[in-house]
Formats: structure tokens, sequence, C-alpha cells
């Protein structure tokens, strides 16, 4: 669960250069990223996943799990911060001083 929160989440961080939540990502990433992510909150809670040995997390550990995945995010939007500020100073210098 926790992979597949990530890789929605930074799918949204990493599809633009502005912080995330100021750019609206298209309908269909928005409502696909979303639906995703409800079902796999809410799959081991389903009284029959239980055969596939599926069990619920306690309510604590789901709230870390999602608390890391906002860490998770926060330090992907600083590192996407430092890359464009980087790659723009990169490419304002002349050609001549790069190495």
């Amino acid at each position: 669960m926790q992979s597949l929160l990530t890789e929605l989440v930074i799918a949204l961080v990493v599809r633009t250069r502005r912080v995330f939540y100021r750019s609206r990502p298209g309908r269909l990433l928005w409502v696909s990223t979303l639906v995703l992510a409800l079902v796999a909150l809410v799959i081991p809670y389903l009284p029959a996943v239980a055969v596939l040995g599926f069990t619920p997390l306690p309510m604590d550990l789901l709230l870390a799990l999602l608390g890391v995945t906002g860490l998770y995010v926060v330090a992907a939007e600083l590192l996407k911060r430092w890359f464009y500020r980087r790659e723009d100073a990169r490419r304002a210098e002349p050609l001549s001083l790069r190495g």
C-alpha cells in the first residue's frame, strides 16, 4: 500500500515545475489517482479479502503510513525545487563556462 500511495502522489509532484497543488492535473490523472488511492486504502478492510490473506492495518499504523507519504511528498517538492534552481542557473551561464 505504501508503495502505491507514494507512486501516485509523486506522479502528481513530478509532472510539473510548479508546486504540485498550484498546478491542476488533467481530469483523468486526478480521478484515477483518487480512485486508486481510495481502493488501496479500502481493500484491506473489505470482508472478502481475508481469503487473499489481507489484514486490516491498525489505525495508528495507517496514520503513520499516511504521514510518511506526506513527508515523501515534501522531500520530493524540495528536491524538485533544488533541481530546477540548479538547472536554471546552469542554463543561464555562458556555454564557455560550462564544464
